[in-house]
């Protein structure tokens, strides 16, 4: 009896054992399978890439072959904004959720702060850091975190390391060039390390930066998400050592098309405060105010468009080789436009279409190709992008985010009739205060501008339909109103016409209201 007892238990234990082993690996199993349903995100951003520089937007003698076949596995927005078109505010916007005047980091003052360690805790990177991903920055950061928000936002030395380790695991970085005050972590990455190592013979920034964006996903470990943003300094600058020369072959020759808008010399129907004040102006004229001026440059932008291209298809053959393509979100943007002699300017800031309108496109591998091979009209706006992109995750967004994730739009579970109507735009920037942001005064001199009628900052809404903005600086304001279905170029103020005095007032409410949100 007692040798039959013996055995019930030692089976009853077996099964007890047995059942609790496998009870263990089903929730590893699952746990595993938890894993494995976050998706990998890696978030591509170039530099000053006007929209319609790439085939999918409709030039395709821009020779953009992978972004364009991105654009057609994907989802094409063909009415995404920048909530702000220069480059310093513009990055911190993307990766907090915030407006410029909220987070209040750019060029110049009064808004010309550096972001605090506490604001960038609740960007994007951190929260997904936070929760578990592996995170990774390759390129061009464009603004100062530090320990607490400080004056000026440009100071000589951003400590990328001290301030931003704890948030990134991997990156390779510099405020503004690759060769210079260039940052690489881990140090113990002999490959990343050599990449950009000093006097290293290889083929320019771009190429370096996608070979550290490739090299990321070969260190990638197989039990992890992860998130790598990727801001390609091209297609900013176009001195010789900005541009992949081999690639510059196929369009030295080529004479690309002129926008109808395109301004040879002065445009004499800007705002006469635009025209005495804003950079854009004696930069058309130095840059791109002839047709050979235009040619010239247009050509070397194409160029380095062409190789971040290039830089896109490796990735995702990449992807691909590593069987990681169909759990990965990859986001394609820019910072901001540029004009290129549109409207007689060159530059960005401005509220018009060649520097305000974004190319965006959202390719997301877990996604039925009939819900992702499509163009999208959604009004969006840059500041979404945080909150998408945490979203993605299967996180929730920061409460400090005001944009609003797009992925309901993209899954098209959005009902579009609670969608936005509008995008919230703001220009801060003005060159003289920019020249002076060093200066101790510079309050007493941002206010000397105003009070002199030489400011030009602007904050307006696009809706689908048309555009508003006002200079509200200026005394007396100066409004401008476009109805961009029947003129898409801007060639038509309207804001003077009796006929559109409804429209005028609706539009400068709606800005008035998205303002006091924004700088909540």
């Amino acid at each position: 009896m007692q040798y039959v007892n013996k055995i019930l238990f030692f089976s009853l234990f077996l099964l007890f054992f047995l059942a609790h082993g496998q009870s263990e690996n089903t929730i590893r199993q699952q746990s595993g399978s938890k894993d494995k349903t976050k998706p990998n995100i890696i978030f591509l951003m170039t530099d000053d890439q006007r929209w319609d520089t790439m085939g999918c937007y409709g030039r395709p003698e821009f020779n953009t072959p992978n972004i364009d076949k991105l654009s057609e596995e994907g989802v094409t927005f063909d009415n995404a904004f920048y909530a702000v078109a220069i480059c310093m505010p513009s990055r911190v916007t993307m990766m907090t959720g915030r407006y410029n005047s909220n987070h209040r980091v750019g060029f110049v003052a009064p808004d010309d702060y550096t972001l605090s360690q506490a604001d960038f805790a609740q960007s994007y990177p951190a929260i997904l850091k936070n929760a578990g991903y592996r995170t990774g920055f390759i390129g061009k950061v464009g603004f100062t975190v530090s320990e607490k928000a400080t004056r000026p936002s440009t100071p000589k030395e951003p400590f990328y390391k001290e301030h931003l380790s704890n948030t990134f695991d991997y990156f390779a970085g510099s405020e503004t060039y690759d060769w210079k005050g260039h940052v690489v972590w881990p140090e113990n990455d002999v490959v990343l390390q050599d990449i950009f190592k000093e006097g290293r013979k290889n083929s320019g920034r771009t190429l370096r930066t996608g070979e550290a964006m490739l090299h990321f996903i070969d260190t990638q470990p197989k039990d992890q998400p992860f998130c790598l943003s990727v801001s390609f300094y091209a297609v900013k600058h176009d001195k010789d050592r900005d541009v992949y020369m081999p690639h510059y072959e196929q369009f030295k020759d080529h004479d690309f098309s002129i926008p109808d808008n395109w301004v040879a010399g002065d445009n004499p129907v800007l705002p006469k405060v635009v025209k005495e004040n804003a950079r854009g102006v004696y930069l058309h004229r130095q840059r791109s105010s002839t047709p050979e001026m235009y040619q010239g440059l247009v050509r070397r932008f194409a160029t380095q468009g062409y190789t971040v291209d290039d830089q896109v298809g490796l990735l995702v053959e990449k992807l691909k080789e590593k069987g990681m393509l169909e759990n990965t979100v990859i986001i394609y943007t820019s910072d901001n436009g540029r004009f290129q002699g549109s409207h007689g300017l060159f530059d960005k800031c401005l509220l018009y279409e060649e520097s305000v309108k974004a190319p965006l496109i959202i390719y997301d591998g877990r996604m039925p190709v009939s819900k992702r091979q499509r163009r999208e009209n959604a009004l969006v706006s840059s500041v979404d992008m945080a909150s998408t992109i945490v979203s993605l995750a299967g996180l929730e967004p920061s409460n400090l985010m005001q944009g609003k994730a797009i992925t309901a739009v993209l899954n098209q579970t959005q009902d579009m009739s609670q969608w936005r109507d509008a995008v919230f735009m703001e220009d801060l920037f003005l060159v003289d205060m920019f020249k002076e942001r060093y200066e101790k005064n510079v309050d007493e001199i941002n206010q000397s501008l105003i009070d002199r009628n030489k400011s030009y900052r602007a904050h307006g809404v696009r809706t689908e339909r048309w555009k508003y903005f006002v200079y509200y600086e200026h005394t007396p304001k100066i409004e401008e109103l476009y109805d961009l279905e029947k003129d898409p170029l801007e060639q038509q103020n309207l804001a003077n016409r009796p006929e559109h005095t409804v429209i005028l007032k609706k539009l400068r409410a709606r800005t008035e209201d998205l303002y006091r949100k924004a700088i909540q």
